[in-house]
């Protein structure tokens, strides 16, 4: 049975042109990738994406994180994985939120680091369980993005929305 992902190569790893560093890694995983696109983060979606973390006294700082105003990088690269065992898995893969105690051959143990502000700098998200998962992947990807079925989905007719097309 199939479980699914999400993988965001945050800004720092970005700027630090980590990403094919970040995707060699986690192909060790041979798990399949569904979904992927470049995202410029609005503050709104950064909000959603750490609601968890809104009581915290770091909230607004990782909001900045994520949006890719500490790192001049206003993009993260979304990804979902698809497989068996995705979430732990990636998680493993990816070692401790804090960078300072991730195992040094994992991910964050290799690139992540702890500003002197106290920001994990951890390079990658990782959904934690399957229910933040899909909270996720719904947050950052609509069904068209994804090209198999993860969730139930419905089609629907919508008129008069705005859409930006190549000129």
């Amino acid at each position: 049975m199939g479980q699914s992902v999400l993988i965001l190569i945050k800004p720092d790893g970005l700027k630090k042109s980590l990403t094919g560093n970040i995707l060699s890694r986690l192909s060790e995983t041979k798990l399949e990738i569904v979904a992927a696109k470049m995202v410029r983060v609005s503050k709104e979606l950064a909000e959603e994406h750490y609601q968890q973390l809104k009581d915290k006294p770091f909230f607004a700082e990782i909001i900045k994180y994520l949006q890719g105003d500490l790192h001049d990088r206003k993009k993260v690269m979304a990804l979902v994985y698809w497989g068996a065992e995705a979430i732990k898995k990636c998680r493993d893969l990816a070692g401790s939120t804090n960078p300072e105690e991730a195992e040094s051959t994992s991910i964050r143990g290799s690139y992540g680091r702890i500003t002197t502000g106290g920001i994990y700098e951890n390079v990658v998200h990782v959904s934690s369980n399957p229910s933040e998962a899909e909270r996720e992947i719904k947050l950052w990807f609509t069904p068209d993005e994804i090209i198999v079925d993860l969730y139930a989905a419905k089609d629907i007719i919508q008129k008069e929305i705005k859409k930006k097309v190549w000129a």
